[in-house]
């Protein structure tokens, strides 16, 4: 071969290498990253090409599909009584992507989960069409129904689990929105979606498990809880040395109660509970110090990284909820976070845990919302195992502390929560809002419903703003009967 034949040849296999290398880099190296790349359309037209797994609740389908035309997605998702349960599926959107379970377990809905191949393999044979699996919740359909039309024109949220289990009975917004409305690929699905997500009033947010408010009140179990672990208060029936105003330590401010209540001063656990009384549980958080309360928030499921904010890692990853904080901080600002005011923030889904560690013996479940990942063919792929998330409360403290949250419903600010025959323990909250208290207080109200059986339901409402005057405004008046509502709902499906 003379010699400009050979540099051609060599030329050519030097381009032939390259082109081997580079196939390799894109098949191999490159593949999982342009899979994903939001410019692939293909990713998206090989999604919507059949029709997605639905989610279910109570062995109902919540989500559907649905053939349009005019453009190469073939199915479009749709939603049944789509804002009642927006802040559960989330949304599946050909204009604007996926969140919530419907993103979490996208691969499984269409199909291309890597535990779906058996079925992949067997469809690509017989010829039929690739379909996606089923993903089943713990929802309740009438504590869900319950909890929604309960918040009604108000502004809040709703979070109620079994506290025997940790599954997750409800999660209630309001406002919300419709999923379907902007489902398509169109101009006006994309329009509808940027309206909703620049709307002030935020129907989009999940409120339940993404939204931290102050606790008010409602955290004063969770000092309770901490006094008694800590051996400094005998029991829930003893005086607790707490006078009337309490001096703020360190400062010259002087914290009261709410109407002035005289049955605050010295008064027991149970009195400060029943009667909500700031000055007891106050002084007792500033005795017991901040990083003890930090300690007891945390078993509860509080964080104290004041500056992390995100996501809490210790929840299940459909859950996905946002860290409730319990602040490191001084000792007038630890004895105000005492009462769930100052840097104190909770979720709802957080106030229900508390809610519910109380009401199961002092054990936490962790929270989850997906019982089963279920095949197309219903073989049952995951099954989801209760786990156990800390043990905040001693048996014999939760015991006590059941009673005075019982008393709270029976005798004190918590009776609307009652339900007739049926014994209830709660515990309200009023908690101040915007610089200088100026804005109206938000009002919770957490609770539990027990049985012979234990306790199948444990609530935590907020209110975050209504139609109400704010001299109206309490947790006992506003919240407290939507979790009666939602208590009743599931007490009702175990009958």
């Amino acid at each position: 071969m003379n010699k400009p034949l050979r540099r051609i040849a060599i030329f050519c296999g030097l381009l032939v290498l390259a082109l081997l290398v580079r196939t390799n880099w894109l098949q191999f190296v490159q593949a999982d990253e342009l899979k994903t790349d939001p410019k692939n359309r293909r990713v998206d037209i090989a999604r919507y090409a059949q029709p997605r797994g639905n989610i279910i609740v109570d062995g109902k389908a919540v989500t559907g599909s649905t053939v349009v035309n005019g453009t190469d997605f073939k199915y479009k998702r749709t939603y049944k009584d789509g804002k009642l349960w927006s802040p559960v599926t989330g949304y599946a959107s050909q204009a604007v992507g996926a969140n919530q379970l419907e993103n979490l377990y996208d691969p499984f809905l269409t199909g291309d989960d890597d535990r779906l191949f058996f079925n992949r393999t067997i469809d690509m044979i017989t010829g039929k069409p690739q379909k996606g699996g089923n993903v089943v919740t713990t929802l309740n359909a009438k504590a869900q129904k319950a909890a929604y039309d309960g918040l009604g024109d108000k502004k809040g949220a709703v979070a109620a689990i079994n506290p025997k289990t940790g599954a997750i009975l409800a999660l209630a917004n309001k406002p919300s929105y419709d999923p379907s409305s902007f489902a398509g690929v169109n101009s006006k699905d994309s329009e509808t979606f940027a309206k909703l997500d620049k709307d002030e009033d935020q129907p989009m947010l999940n409120r339940a498990l993404r939204q931290t408010y102050p606790p008010g009140s409602t955290f004063k179990v969770v000092t309770a809880a901490a006094g008694l672990e800590s051996g400094k208060y005998d029991g829930v029936d003893s005086k607790t040395d707490s006078e009337v105003p309490y001096r703020l330590p360190q400062t010259t401010k002087d914290l009261g109660n709410e109407g002035n209540n005289p049955a605050c001063k010295n008064a027991s656990i149970r009195v400060a509970l029943q009667w909500s009384c700031n000055t007891v549980f106050a002084k007792m958080s500033d005795k017991l110090g901040n990083d003890e309360m930090i300690k007891a928030a945390e078993k509860f499921g509080f964080k104290k990284d004041v500056k992390g904010g995100g996501l809490d890692p210790d929840l299940d990853t459909p859950v996905r909820a946002a860290k409730s904080i319990y602040p490191e901080d001084n000792r007038p600002q630890n004895a105000m976070a005492g009462i769930g005011q100052a840097s104190n923030r909770a979720t709802p889904l957080q106030m229900a845990m508390v809610a519910a560690a109380i009401a199961n013996d002092g054990k936490l479940m962790k929270p989850y919302m997906v019982d089963q990942l279920v095949a197309p063919n219903l073989n049952v792929v995951e099954q989801t195992k209760p786990k156990e998330l800390s043990q905040p409360v001693s048996p014999e403290n939760a015991a006590k502390l059941q009673s005075a949250m019982e008393t709270v419903v029976e005798k004190g600010t918590g009776t609307s929560g009652k339900i007739p025959g049926v014994t209830v323990g709660g515990k309200t909250g009023t908690a101040q809002h915007g610089e200088n208290n100026k804005d109206n207080p938000y009002a919770w109200f957490i609770s539990y419903a027990k049985t012979s059986d234990g306790s199948p339901v444990a609530v935590a409402v907020v209110v975050e703003s209504s139609d109400t005057l704010r001299s109206d405004i309490a947790g006992g008046k506003l919240a407290a009967p939507i979790a009666k509502s939602v208590m009743e709902a599931v007490l009702d499906g175990k009958q």
